[in-house]
């Protein structure tokens, strides 16, 4: 049961008793409650929103006697998630990877991080300085998904890193899989370093007993939750949280955390989060209940059309994956002879169905906390009409990965090679070179080169391969791959 407290929205009520009042603003921001916003803008996003546009440093909203609203605030979010602490950001679980990095990854310092991190913590090294060892996560060839790391591979990781300050995994991934976090936790304490969980894609996580835990509760000492994604506050709004284990200082946390925020942070966001958790905590559980249920009839029928599968919980057990998300719907399009690519650009030119993320194997949808269940049943009907209409080219090409595309020699650190001079090369003349950048391909989502490894045959002819079949290449400083970033005269 929530605690009494739990039904208030503190910061989300003081923004509001203060737009609302009519109080005269001579501060900022110069829209001054929307008066003086362009025309067009009170248009699109109306005349209230503006009004509870303020900024920090109010009366009766973050100063005054503590707890102030947003205090009480953060403080509920951290009971709701079984937090010690727990912090509002406005940039995104992005701030919160940074400020980490920061805390338990300064200049020098070794850590072992999953190789598929998010891009933001490698961002974060290069800003702290540390020196990473990298895990590769478990990969499926066979639909280019990469899982989790396995406690086994975390082990042998900080087994190889005397002297870690911590361990960085992700869970759950981009497809909703999620890792054995109790025995990654374990391995991490028994090595006697903290455990940083980024469950930006489980913010949901733990608030229903037919999802995944919440990552503290199994043993995590921090956790990222990107409560935008999937619970229902705005775009760029997150929250990052610390266990009362005492591996990790909350009050590092909080000044390395105050150097990544802005000063003028958006109450928007701040006060979204305060619903949003709000509505987690009060109502999540039958929200959730609905939505796990309409997922799982609309797999059911997703697996009745001709050449598509839904890829569900058989794949509980696999290296890398202990548990699995229903409200993330992946696709196995395989069967119908068009890549996810194909499929998601025919979705899109003839209903406007747009999906989360497509792969050459898959498309993924991404579903919320309280999703309605005629989108997923117009889904169905889109998808089904989509098959039958569009002409099957034959098998689709595979794109596999080379042995040991993951394990590039580090020459040196990632802050060293990102931030130190670089040249500009033709991809050809790289190989042997040390990259400047980071270069990931999705699918699958891990870094095929991250700053300060070695640049190999295998490297660049796989990353030719991804991009031949349609695959982004995040991070490349060329989109179209003919040049790249590589660091002078290092042997």
């Amino acid at each position: 049961m929530a605690s009494p407290d739990q039904p208030q929205a503190p910061y989300l009520n003081a923004v509001v008793a203060y737009g609302f009042r009519g109080s005269t603003r001579f501060h900022v921001p110069g829209h001054k409650a929307g008066n003086g916003a362009d025309l067009g803008v009170r248009t699109a996003i109306g005349w209230q929103t503006l009004k509870l546009d303020i900024p920090q440093d109010i009366h009766g909203v973050d100063l005054g006697e503590s707890p102030t609203p947003y205090e009480r605030a953060e403080q509920l979010a951290a009971e709701a998630y079984g937090a010690a602490r727990s912090w509002f950001l406005t940039n995104g679980a992005t701030q919160g990877n940074h400020a980490l990095c920061l805390a338990l990854a300064p200049l020098g310092a070794p850590v072992v991080v999953q190789r598929n991190a998010h891009a933001s913590v490698i961002d974060g090294l290069v800003l702290s300085g540390g020196l990473p060892t990298w895990v590769p996560p478990e990969y499926e060839p066979e639909l280019g998904m990469a899982h989790g790391v396995t406690p086994q591979s975390l082990k042998a990781a900080l087994d190889a890193t005397p002297g870690a300050h911590a361990a960085f995994i992700v869970s759950p991934t981009y497809y909703g899989m999620a890792a054995d976090v109790e025995g990654c936790a374990e391995v991490a304490h028994a090595a006697g370093v903290p455990l940083v969980v980024d469950q930006s894609w489980g913010p949901h996580f733990g608030f229903h007993r037919d999802l995944p835990p919440n990552a503290l509760h199994v043993g995590a000492d921090a956790m990222l939750t990107s409560v935008h994604k999937i619970a229902g506050s705005l775009t760029q709004s997150a929250l990052l949280h610390v266990s009362d284990s005492g591996r990790i200082d909350p009050d590092a946390v909080a000044r390395t955390l105050r150097l990544m925020r802005s000063t003028s942070p958006s109450s928007l966001l701040m006060l979204s989060l305060d619903g949003a958790r709000r509505q987690l905590v009060l109502h999540g559980e039958a929200l959730l209940s609905g939505t796990i249920a309409a997922s799982r009839r609309t797999a059911e029928a997703i697996d009745q059309i001709p050449g598509c599968r839904v890829v569900g919980d058989e794949e509980i057990g696999r290296p890398g994956v202990a548990a699995r998300d229903p409200l993330r719907i992946v696709i196995d399009v395989r069967g119908t002879g068009a890549t996810g690519y194909e499929m998601a650009a025919a979705l899109r030119s003839n209903f406007d169905t747009q999906v989360e993320l497509a792969t050459q194997a898959t498309i993924v949808l991404v579903l919320g906390l309280d999703e309605l269940v005629r989108e997923l049943e117009r889904f169905v009907h889109d998808l089904t009409s989509i098959v039958e209409h569009m002409e099957r080219p034959g098998e689709i090409e595979e794109v596999t990965l080379a042995s040991g595309t993951f394990e590039n020699e580090v020459v040196v650190a990632p802050r060293e090679a990102f931030l130190g001079p670089s040249d500009v090369v033709a991809v050809d003349d790289s190989i042997g070179r040390v990259s400047a950048e980071a270069i990931a391909g999705y699918p699958p989502g891990i870094p095929v080169l991250l700053p300060g490894e070695r640049i190999t045959d295998d490297v660049i002819a796989y990353l030719r391969s991804l991009k031949s079949v349609g695959a982004r290449l995040h991070g490349a400083s060329d989109p179209d791959f003919n040049t790249i970033c590589v660091m002078p005269d290092v042997q």
